[in-house]
């Protein structure tokens, strides 16, 4: 086997062309290489692109040399096949799988005896999926309350972000992108524009609609209290706060959702906060929303939710112990 190339081949569009696409440089004038090169690059989220770059390092720190074959695949599925989640090794392969077809090269990771193994692992390692507890909205308005008992900017922006977060039902990578051109203020609340998600790749952008409240949470006024206070006219809607007190120009890492709920939960007394991520947030919508008495499709469009499956989920967490077998006994009648 060769020595392994550069790591920022993991990305087609680096400084190093794959030998699969440098076959077509020959024929394409350079604007046109270029062209390619960028609507290629586009078609990768940089979630994904920065997923697979962790993936082939790992691969690499182990020992793997690129390109590798079967054997080398095998043996690192082996090494690790009692330390990490079969789910996190999937994901390695396919890393390793779109390494190889890009540079041109065969793809060992497609073998059925590597699948094989795989499974293999799946069955006599696999683990639970940890799932992220959801926000109910009462303890929702435990954090909101607390907050507005504090003076300073943080508590301010944490309020509106982690509400604004809630009631729009926003992933932590699209709350850190909001920015002031997205907004749209009407009579009967906030109307954000979401012009790329996760599930709207291609830009056909996403409205979301969220009311003014008439209790603890209010997330448009929230927001514009953070807005005015902070004196944001343009640009990104979280951004960071030095420890002098000052907002700065770019906006929160995706890291910091996570923090600011998991800590802000904490100092308001949430006894699950160590169980919460940023996803909690969309849990907590879906699973307060059905309990409140919003349909399916209501639920699914604040979401954004692309598959029905995954908001049905979400209901059948919510009424665990509505629609419940055991508490139709526990609960009956007793008899004359």
């Amino acid at each position: 086997m060769t020595a392994s190339h550069n790591d920022d081949n993991v990305s087609p569009m680096r400084r190093d062309e794959p030998a699969a696409l440098a076959r077509t440089h020959g024929t394409l004038t350079t604007p046109e290489w270029t062209q390619h090169q960028r609507f290629l690059m586009a078609a990768t989220t940089d979630n994904t692109r920065r997923t697979y770059r962790s993936a082939i390092r790992h691969f690499q720190a182990w020992g793997g040399l690129l390109p590798c074959d079967e054997a080398m695949v095998i043996r690192y599925l082996l090494a690790f096949a009692q330390k990490q989640n079969p789910r996190t090794l999937a994901l390695r392969l396919t890393a390793l799988s779109q390494w190889h077809r890009y540079q041109g090269f065969s793809d060992p990771a497609a073998s059925a005896t590597v699948r094989k193994t795989l499974r293999g692992i799946e069955r006599v390692n696999g683990r639970p999926r940890q799932k992220a507890k959801a926000l109910l909205l009462e303890d929702l308005e435990l954090i909101v309350a607390y907050l507005n008992t504090l003076e300073g900017l943080s508590a301010l922006r944490d309020s509106a972000l982690l509400q604004v977060g809630y009631f729009g039902a926003f992933r932590r990578s699209e709350l850190v992108t909001l920015q002031v051109q997205y907004l749209q203020w009407q009579r009967e609340g906030l109307q954000i524009t979401l012009p790329r998600s996760k599930t709207d790749q291609e830009g056909e952008g996403l409205d979301k609609a969220i009311p003014y409240g008439d209790s603890v949470c209010c997330p448009a006024k929230a927001l514009r209290c953070w807005l005015e206070v902070a004196q944001i006219e343009q640009g990104p809607l979280f951004r960071r706060i030095s420890r002098w007190g000052r907002v700065g120009e770019g906006a929160l890492h995706e890291g910091s959702v996570n923090a600011i709920l998991t800590t802000r939960a904490q100092e308001a007394g949430v006894l699950y906060a160590p169980t919460m991520s940023s996803h909690s947030l969309r849990r907590g919508l879906a699973t307060s929303a059905h309990r409140a008495g919003a349909d399916f499709l209501e639920i699914k469009r604040q979401g954004g939710w692309r598959h029905d499956g995954t908001v049905h989920g979400y209901i059948e967490e919510a009424r665990a112990f509505e629609e419940n077998a055991a508490g139709s006994l526990l609960r009956r009648k007793p008899s004359a």
